[in-house]
């Protein structure tokens, strides 16, 4: 170990343990003019990226009312509808993400009609397409007649129905046929898409039913997918305008202050190793002083990653004699089974590829020069953490499903435990199923009858593990409640569920590590006294704080001030009554304090100061309402910061 730590402070330069992105920075900061960057940029990152891109969005659309560009104006309306404020604000930054792409799509009027192909539709005039599709002369009319006049024969109410609406479909202009296709399309179509069944009645009416009926939905078949195209179409155009228009205006927000995201380090990296001349030059300069590249996690590795470290390296499988006889390594990490980073457009298969280009590279060499070490492929599967049963049933489960279905690129070799003696256990629970046996589920009616049974169930379960006690060989001692860690899916209604039942059990929990910031009481009296400061006229919300920790009236007290009253706001009765003393008073003091700060902060500066300022609203909330509080005190400040 002395020896290899001398070594490592020979090495000429040093040793340099850099990420990606810290690597690219270096590179672009020491060639800005080659890689046609401006000098000087900083990486921007966290809270200053989310801050720029909400400045961007709210400039974009001022900038749009400002100068009359409603279009821009109706995508991101359409957007917002279709995924909600939240989703429309992630889906732009992706789409500043993908800045380059955009560009490629042209002018935004060239978008949709580009759509529009795709799909069979014509390129302009869709809404007359579409109407002339329900025209007399698209339409046969005399297969519709023919469908009424059967259903008419049937001699039902249904059939008279079906009828009717037929004709009355008839009756209308093209564009009402549009806007009515679903009503009339009810006739021969369920509401799954499906064709409806043929009645012995309706057979018996006209034999020829059947196909009267397949040729009516097909037809309106067609019609309702060509609307349901165009509808595509238009939100699917609407959705990449605002992404252009977003994706631009951040690049020159990001260039106008100077800064650069880790997706603009990889991509300028890229462009510049990958540019003719330039990029060998650079590659010349960085040969000099790089020996060994390691990418750990590999499987989460990008394309764009990827080809940065094939630019670093492909120098090493040249085969050209060297002065120097250096060693020089490529040394990759990953594993298929932990890649879970796709939604940042990551994809293992570019690790597999990476794989046999490094195979490929290195048998090319292996007759070449004598000095070139093979290619190996080391699989780890010894594991250091779990318990042979555990491992029994992954290498089990693999086998039942395959390793296909998993994302596997081949079939993994057999878990072995490092510690063999190691214990573990793996119990199958059968699945519950919902009867008729607990009809009265009392406030707990929303939820599967087999979720509060499993929930029962789990609980009983730790509750007698807790009873027994027994010596955990990893520890050395008995079990507690602490030892006992339980995994959900998704922290939802039976994660809450859970904690409930093992409360009534009366096993120590410490809840859910995720917080619903609007219903902790801590939460709700905060945020009464953001209401308040808001809107003082609200009763409700005055009472709430009246009575909360941070004033902290008892009931009879607010019934004082508030009975009576009549319509008269409860602040008017406070203000009435001003001047008397006592607690009435008291309150004034404080509300008037939280009035005075709202118009002249910010919300996360207003919450921390009644916390920790002279409202001492801290201390009261963790008195009244016990530490637990305390963390979604802190949650919330965070979500103020973070807003």
């Amino acid at each position: 170990a002395r020896r290899l730590f001398a070594r490592v402070l020979e090495a000429p330069g040093g040793l340099r343990i850099q990420t990606i992105h810290a690597f690219a920075q270096t590179l672009l900061a020491a060639f800005p003019a080659e890689a046609d960057i401006t000098p000087g940029f900083r990486p921007i990152e966290g809270r200053a990226e989310q801050e720029l891109a909400r400045r961007t969005l709210a400039d974009l659309v001022a900038t749009a009312e400002s100068q009359g560009d409603g279009g821009l104006i109706a995508d991101i309306q359409a957007l917002s509808m279709r995924l909600g404020e939240e989703g429309a604000i992630a889906y732009l930054a992706d789409c500043a993400r993908r800045s380059e792409a955009f560009a490629t799509l042209g002018h935004r009027d060239a978008i949709e009609p580009q759509l529009r192909k795709l799909v069979d539709l014509p390129e302009d005039n869709v809404v007359d397409f579409l109407a002339g599709a329900c025209a007399d002369d698209s339409v046969d009319c005399a297969l519709l007649r023919g469908i009424a006049a059967a259903n008419i024969g049937w001699g039902t109410a249904t059939g008279r129905g079906y009828a009717g609406a037929i004709d009355d479909w008839l009756a209308l202009h093209p564009q009402g046929r549009l806007d009515s296709l679903a009503l009339v399309a009810k006739v021969v179509m369920k509401a799954d898409g499906d064709p409806r069944g043929v009645t012995s009645g309706q057979v018996k009416a006209d034999p020829d039913y059947q196909r009267l009926s397949d040729d009516a939905h097909a037809m309106f078949a067609w019609l309702m997918r060509m609307r349901s195209a165009a509808g595509l179409v238009a939100i699917q155009a609407a959705g990449l305008r605002a992404g252009q228009a977003y994706a631009a205006a951040y690049t020159a927000a990001k260039q106008a202050a100077g800064v650069a995201d880790f997706g603009d380090l990889i991509a300028w990296t890229r462009r510049l190793l990958e540019t003719p001349g330039m990029g060998d030059w650079v590659r010349f300069k960085l040969d000099r002083r790089t020996d060994h590249v390691l990418v750990d996690e590999s499987q989460d590795t990008n394309e764009d990653q990827w080809a940065i470290v094939w630019a670093l390296i492909e120098e090493y499988f040249t085969g050209s004699s060297e002065t120097e006889k250096r060693w020089r390594t490529a040394f990759m990490v990953g594993d298929f089974k932990q890649a879970i980073f796709r939604f940042q457009g990551t994809d293992p298969r570019e690790f597999e590829a990476m794989r046999a280009r490094l195979r490929h590279a290195a048998a090319s060499l292996e007759d070449s020069d004598e000095r070139v070490r093979e290619f190996r492929e080391l699989s780890i599967n010894a594991s250091f953490r779990s318990s042979p049963a555990i491992l029994d049933l992954v290498d089990s489960m693999i086998a039942e499903v395959g390793h296909e279905a998993m994302g596997l690129p081949e079939r993994p070799p057999r878990h072995a435990a490092f510690h063999t003696d190691r214990p573990g256990r793996v119990e199958w629970w059968p699945a519950y199923t919902i009867d008729d046996s607990d009809a009265d589920a009392g406030e707990e009616g929303w939820l599967d009858e087999s979720e509060r049974k499993y929930a029962a169930h789990l609980a009983r379960s730790v509750r007698q593990w807790l009873d027994e006690a027994p010596v955990m060989a990893s520890t050395g001692r008995a079990l507690t409640a602490g030892d006992v860690l339980i995994l959900v899916r998704s922290r939802g209604e039976l994660a809450s569920l859970l904690v409930a039942r093992l409360f009534a059990e009366r096993v120590p929990v410490a809840g859910i590590d995720r917080l619903h910031l609007h219903r902790p009481l801590a939460i709700k009296d905060l945020l009464a006294a953001v209401g308040f400061a808001v809107q003082p006229l609200d009763d409700l919300t005055l009472a709430n704080l009246l009575v909360s920790p941070l004033i902290g009236w008892d009931q009879e007290q607010l019934y004082d001030v508030a009975k009576g009253r009549g319509k008269k706001p409860l602040w008017s009765v406070l203000l009435a009554r001003e001047g008397g003393g006592g607690f009435v008073d008291d309150a004034l003091a404080m509300l008037r304090h939280l009035l005075a700060m709202a118009d002249y902060t910010t919300p996360a500066r207003f919450l921390e100061t009644i916390l920790s300022g002279p409202l001492d609203g801290r201390r009261k909330l963790l008195h009244r309402l016990g530490p637990e509080a305390r963390d979604p005190i802190e949650e919330l400040l965070s979500a103020a910061l973070e807003f």
